[in-house]
């Protein structure tokens, strides 16, 4: 670690960060603000980066990936509205803040990730109740289908069918669409076999590989 960064200086920034960037941006969902409050993010971020790791910002973990800024998971995990026991999918866990915060939700987890670096970061992070499968993102996991609650942890620019199929009747999935140069977070609940999807926000998110649109698609 290049930086010295104490269990102290963690729980400070950690308190930091619920009241400058969560509290003040409609993220005050006890539960939510109790699981950010407890997960250590700077476990999931590079070892030289751990003093930055509660910055308002995107941080890049190599890959051509990042771990998006706390006010972007904090709104994520409000709209997905997580209840203990639920069996939720996450596609594209990285390094695993998101999944971590899930299962301290209570959560049954499942979580998807095709960098296997990646992957292996997550896996040392996190403790051995979640679920991991590697593979390519826009996929999910069929085998463990249907899930109560999707997250797809970054910004799409297509919500594939195969992931739509995955989620139960009356379930709810939370993701970020692209448009242009414009990211909205968005969130629907599949009710006849679909999801139609309502934007709640404007957000910088870091972009997922795998889920570009093909000309002239509209999310």
């Amino acid at each position: 670690m290049a930086t010295k960064f104490s269990e102290i200086t963690a729980a400070e920034m950690r308190s930091a960060m619920i009241d400058s960037q969560l509290r003040t941006n409609d993220v005050i969902d006890p539960a939510v603000v109790g699981a950010m409050g407890a997960v250590a993010r700077e476990a999931h971020v590079p070892a030289a980066l751990a003093s930055v790791a509660y910055m308002d910002r995107a941080i890049a973990l190599g890959q051509g990936r990042a771990l998006n800024a706390p006010l972007v998971t904090g709104r994520m995990l409000v709209a997905a509205a997580i209840r203990p026991g639920q069996r939720v999918l996450l596609v594209g866990s990285a390094t695993g803040y998101t999944a971590a915060l899930l299962a301290q939700l209570g959560a049954e987890v499942t979580a998807v990730e095709e960098a296997s670096e990646l992957m292996a970061a997550a896996q040392a992070a996190t403790n051995d109740t979640i679920r991991w499968v590697e593979g390519p993102l826009s996929a999910g996991a069929p085998d463990a289908a249907p899930f109560d609650r999707i997250i797809v942890e970054g910004a799409i620019e297509t919500l594939p069918d195969t992931l739509v199929h995955q989620l139960a009747e009356g379930g709810r999935l939370v993701a970020a669409q692209r448009d242009g140069a414009v990211t909205r977070l968005v969130e629907g609940v599949k009710t006849g076999g679909t999801v139609t999807m309502r934007s709640f926000a404007d957000m910088d998110v870091a972009p997922l590989p795998g889920f570009a649109a093909p000309a002239g698609f509209r999310f």
